[in-house]
């Protein structure tokens, strides 16, 4: 009997890890059919392009990375998507400020878990200042390196030059040295001959939310599969590694978040922790910025799909998503100054929360919907 259920263990194991690497076939191929399409969609229309067009100032690219990922709450579904139509055309001057906008709009999650515990005052300002120190961090991080990005480029040269150490010389053929593209071809070819009978312009269009929609379903059941193969390990390095220090911090929530392949599932499970008194605000704040280093893989990930020339520049966007993550948690939290300010800001909403129970409603629709959606109206 005690045989039966480990031969039963063993295959679930191995048919959940099968089910996993199908989901990151899955993202590799969705990704690179939201590039190619992008491509015939430009290449058929000028109309195409202007898509984009009044995403040209930083401020409005940024805005439409909030509310996207707002929307679809997750950033490495957003920044996936961006690594594909940066490979079909899309700008780096709209691209980098939406995957900036992106690091904001996925908080919305583990602000929305604290409300579990409005029942109890005590417990509700706890979580609610843990949930939103993440908010603030990446706000804060925002309001420092796109004035930076617009005036330097820092973080654009920055990964263009580690992109150029990854990829291949460009004067040789780049077909004969992407394994990564002679995997995908077929399932690229599936989404291609599915709209075929379309004009240029709409087969365009068409294998863009085909490949929107797969990023959508693959990342919604990988985070689902890892959660299921790691999360025992997951939550051990959560509990133990906390209470250890900062640099401990970062480096769980980094570990933990690249295992499951969500900064909002990692930081949403630690809300709880902080709204039961477990961990305080200041112990948790580290560990999201581990976080959101963590969650750039995917990007990484999905910048392998790409063939030809247009592999650098998606290399070069998946690595300003690493890079800005990096420097913001070197930056902020490596300057005193610095260090304490979205801790004293998020335990500072909490207790007006507390107090006033629609200042928290108020604050997620206000700043993440209703903020961002004004002023990309305005705007436009």
């Amino acid at each position: 009997m005690s045989q039966t259920v480990q031969t039963t263990s063993l295959q679930t194991k191995v048919m959940n890890w099968i089910a996993i690497a199908a989901m990151i076939y899955l993202v590799l191929v969705a990704v690179g059919s939201v590039g190619d399409g992008f491509k015939l969609a430009s290449g058929g229309s000028e109309g195409a392009k202007a898509i984009f067009a009044f995403a040209s100032h930083p401020f409005v690219a940024l805005l439409l990375g909030v509310f996207a990922t707002a929307l679809v709450q997750s950033s490495s579904t957003v920044t996936s998507v961006i690594v594909g139509l940066v490979a079909g055309g899309l700008p780096m001057s709209v691209a980098i400020p939406m995957v900036l906008g992106a690091n904001i709009g996925t908080t919305i999650t583990n602000t929305l878990v604290s409300v579990g515990h409005v029942r109890n005052k005590d417990e509700f300002q706890r979580a609610f200042a843990a949930s939103t120190v993440h908010d603030f961090f990446n706000i804060m991080a925002v309001m420092i390196f796109l004035p930076l990005e617009i005036m330097f480029g820092i973080l654009e040269k920055s990964a263009r030059y580690l992109a150029d150490l990854v990829t291949v010389d460009a004067n040789l053929s780049m077909k004969d040295y992407n394994f990564m593209k002679v995997i995908t071809e077929p399932g690229q070819s599936l989404v291609k001959a599915s709209v075929s009978w379309l004009e240029p312009l709409w087969a365009g269009v068409a294998m863009i939310v085909i490949g929107i929609g797969l990023i959508l379903l693959a990342v919604t059941f990988l985070g689902k599969l890892l959660q299921k193969a790691l999360v025992g390990r997951a939550k051990h390095m959560l509990h133990s590694a906390i209470g250890k220090g900062p640099l401990a911090g970062i480096l769980s929530g980094t570990a933990v978040t690249v295992m499951v392949q969500s900064s909002s599932t990692t930081t949403s499970l630690m809300v709880p922790l902080a709204g039961s008194g477990v961990f305080t605000t200041r112990q948790i704040y580290p560990f999201t910025m581990g976080a959101n280093i963590g969650t750039t893989i995917t990007a990484l990930l999905a910048a392998t799909a790409i063939s030809g020339a247009a592999s650098e520049v998606a290399l070069t966007i998946a690595f300003v998503h690493v890079l800005f993550n990096v420097f913001a948690v070197a930056l902020i939290f490596g300057l005193p100054f610095l260090r304490d300010i979205p801790v004293h800001c998020a335990e500072a909403l909490a207790r007006t929360s507390v107090k006033h129970k629609g200042a928290a409603l108020a604050y997620v629709l206000g700043c993440f919907f209703v903020l961002p959606g004004t002023l990309l109206l305005a705007i436009r």
